[in-house]
């Protein structure tokens, strides 16, 4: 179903970002080229995005009384991650429009509340069951076996808030660790590959993708993202039209990721959402004709979407806190390499598992791509990375 469309919000408006990480970063870049003005809504004084906003308001999510303020400085608001303060988020919406929906965020933000739309509107998950207590953990594992994923509910990303088990008695070690009464237990998906279909949709209904994603990640964390995913064309066009179907039922407007497994027998499952751009969806803004973040400003401010023809095949890896660990990286030799593109996102501390920046290279061969940002990170790493 599409929502009745709404009057263009032109160059010149104002934009509100509740999140001020890298993506609000990259966000506000597209949002400047285009005229239009960003302010950005977070606890954080030193951040990514605020570095690069026109104005910044620090306060805990918790004040809505600021957070109405905020609104009232704006046109329309939107979030660059999915653990935002849903409540936030309303009191926002009281004031001016929020998009995506505050219903949205509530649902992708709680993977229990998540895994059981997509389940109840039949789209194709892993086998799982709520976890509130030991008897409830007892039964899963009885009725789903091992091994298996034991997730918190709220606040997870990047590995954070999971567990994999391999006995019952993991499973209740597990528990006891996660400290909290609402969880989810999952079967464990021996996958082939980890794909993400990255997309946007306008309040008409109209949908603009990248195609499927190949993804790679390394304690948990994405580590790269490869575009086109080396995979059949069948399963690409699969994976993307179980995107469209979500976009559609959650009556999406702006950009959402997808995250899947390709299981080794050739199926399709979804595992996670993020409503809104994606880190595999960075290599967009080489790659393709109109990026994830200019694309998710022209759904939420009700313009035409844009192409999202790809002008190549391209690679992204993530720069992690540890390629400071020898002391600053040479990125002078990065810039020597002509065909590279760095991206940093102004990050003062670097610290283990935390994303500082990204390579992004365009080729017309994707093995090519592939090497050359494994090749440019080894040297900025001083070791020799083996390629996926």
């Amino acid at each position: 179903m599409a929502r009745t469309p709404f009057p263009p919000l032109l160059p010149g408006s104002t934009i509100g970002m509740l999140g001020s990480g890298q993506l609000g970063r990259m966000f506000a870049f597209a949002a400047h080229r285009l005229g239009y003005h960003v302010h950005t809504f977070s606890p954080d004084a030193d951040s990514p995005m605020g570095q690069v906003s026109d104005a910044r308001y620090i306060h805990p999510y918790s004040d809505l009384d600021a957070v109405r303020k905020f609104a009232r400085t704006v046109d329309v608001i939107t979030y660059e991650f999915e653990n935002v303060s849903a409540e936030a988020l309303a009191a926002a919406g009281e004031v001016v429009p929020v998009r995506p929906s505050v219903n949205i965020l509530r649902t992708t933000q709680h993977r229990l509340l998540e895994k059981s739309f997509l389940a109840d509107k039949g789209f194709p998950v892993a086998p799982f069951l709520a976890i509130r207590n030991e008897a409830d953990l007892k039964r899963a594992v009885a009725e789903l076996g091992t091994p298996a994923v034991l997730k918190s509910a709220r606040s997870g990303y990047d590995g954070k808030g999971q567990w994999r088990v391999e006995s019952a008695v993991e499973a209740h070690a597990a528990f006891h660790e996660a400290k909290t009464d609402e969880l989810i237990y999952e079967t464990f998906v021996d996958f082939a590959m980890e794909l993400s279909v990255v997309l946007c949709r306008d309040s008409h209904g109209n949908c603009a993708d990248w195609g499927a994603i190949e993804n790679v990640h390394t304690n948990h964390i994405l580590d790269i993202s490869i575009s086109p995913a080396r995979v059949p064309s069948e399963a690409a066009a699969a994976a993307v039209e179980l995107a469209k179907q979500i976009a559609q039922q959650l009556d999406l407007v702006g950009t959402m990721c997808v995250e899947l497994f390709l299981t080794r027998d050739g199926k399709l499952l979804v595992n996670e959402l993020a409503p809104r751009p994606h880190n595999s969806g960075h290599l967009t803004i080489e790659a393709s004709v109109t990026s994830q973040y200019e694309q998710q400003l022209r759904a939420i401010c009700g313009l035409p979407l844009g192409s999202t023809r790809m002008l190549g095949a391209a690679a992204m890896v993530n720069l992690m806190g540890e390629l400071w660990s020898e002391g600053e990286p040479d990125w002078a030799g990065v810039c020597a390499r002509p065909e590279l593109k760095l991206h940093l996102y102004g990050k003062k501390e670097a610290r283990p598992g935390r994303k500082m920046g990204h390579l992004a290279a365009v080729d017309s061969d994707i093995e090519s791509a592939i090497k050359m940002v494994m090749d440019a990170r080894s040297a900025l790493a001083r070791v020799t990375e083996p390629r996926p």
